[in-house]
C-alpha cells in the first residue's frame, strides 16, 4: 500500500479550513497505524502537523513474532509517539456506524 495523507480509511487528502475541522473530529479517538517495516501502533490520535506526522498519545506497538513464539503477536506499552508521514502505510479510526455510514455517502457523491 502506498504512502498516503489519509486520516480515515477511503477520505481525501486534507486540504483547507473545512478539513482541519475533520481532523479536529479525530482528536483523542482510538487510531492504528501501520508503518513500512511491518509494525503496527494503537493509540488515542493527539494531533497532525502540516507535514502528515501524527503522534499517538498512550500508544502500544504491535509487531510480529518469530513463529517458535507462542503468541503471534508481540506487544508493548510506548506511551507518547511521534509517527513520521514517510514511514506510515495505513491509518484507521474508530468511528460509530453512523459516522462510517456518512463517509460512505460522501465518497459515493464524489
Amino acid at each position: 500500500m502506498e504512502n498516503t495523507n489519509e486520516a480515515v480509511e477511503g477520505e481525501a487528502c486534507f486540504e483547507g479550513k473545512s478539513d482541519i475541522s475533520q481532523v479536529k473530529k479525530l482528536l483523542f479517538r482510538r487510531m492504528l497505524v501501520g508503518v513500512s517495516d511491518g509494525r503496527f501502533f494503537m493509540g488515542a490520535f493527539y494531533c497532525m502537523d502540516k507535514q502528515g506526522n501524527i503522534i499517538l498519545q498512550d500508544a502500544v506497538e504491535y509487531r510480529s513474532t518469530r513463529r517458535s513464539s507462542p503468541s503471534p503477536m508481540e506487544q508493548r506499552g510506548l506511551g507518547l509517539i511521534l509517527i513520521p508521514s514517510s514511514c506510515r502505510i495505513s491509518c484507521h479510526v474508530d468511528c460509530s456506524i453512523d459516522e462510517h455510514l456518512s463517509l460512505l455517502s460522501l465518497q459515493a457523491q464524489n
